[in-house]
């Protein structure tokens, strides 16, 4: 999934106030970096969330560190999976590359959601004036003995078209 074609739902739910041009990060197309959405049967981006290799900023000497980043669900179709199906793709991709831990800086109202898929707060929230307020979370990952990725108390095989929602995409 090109970065470019999940900037619009990023921008719309994660930072209204920049523009989607904006939105572009370091390591967007880096060769490493998995990008991953669930598509509508239009092929609109429902859902999204990237991963890259990045150390830890508590734990530097780690080098199997991933970050996870620029998760968003269109709001009126939270609560159906969608954001669930994606983050297990996105830890699956860090797993078959030899990840083995992955954080982010998740935005409070988000963490009960990070908690159920197996993050743990890390230190203390902090307010970014044009987004609000977060905290560092984090979590451990290993391939399970199913082929997919233990995500909460589910596996999640690896998908395919035919799951729902109508369709994950990866850059591999």
């Amino acid at each position: 999934m090109p970065a470019e074609a999940t900037r619009p739902l990023r921008q719309r739910v994660l930072r209204p106030h920049q523009s989607v041009d904006e939105l572009r990060r370091e390591g967007d197309d880096h060769a490493d970096t998995g990008i991953f959405a669930a598509l509508a049967a239009d092929a609109a981006v429902i859902a999204t969330g990237t991963v890259l290799p990045e150390r830890c900023p508590w734990q530097p000497e780690r080098e199997d560190a991933w970050r996870l980043r620029g998760v968003a669900t269109d709001p009126a179709l939270r609560g159906q999976g969608l954001g669930t199906a994606v983050l297990a793709a996105a830890l699956e991709h860090v797993t078959t590359n030899g990840g083995r831990l992955v954080w982010c800086k998740a935005r409070t109202p988000a963490v009960p959601f990070y908690r159920r898929v197996g993050f743990t707060p890390y230190g203390e929230e902090w307010e970014d004036p044009q987004i609000g307020r977060h905290v560092c979370m984090w979590r451990e990952v290993a391939p399970s003995a199913e082929g997919g990725q233990e995500v909460g108390n589910q596996i999640v095989d690896r998908l395919d078209a035919d799951a729902q929602p109508d369709e994950i995409t990866r850059n591999l």
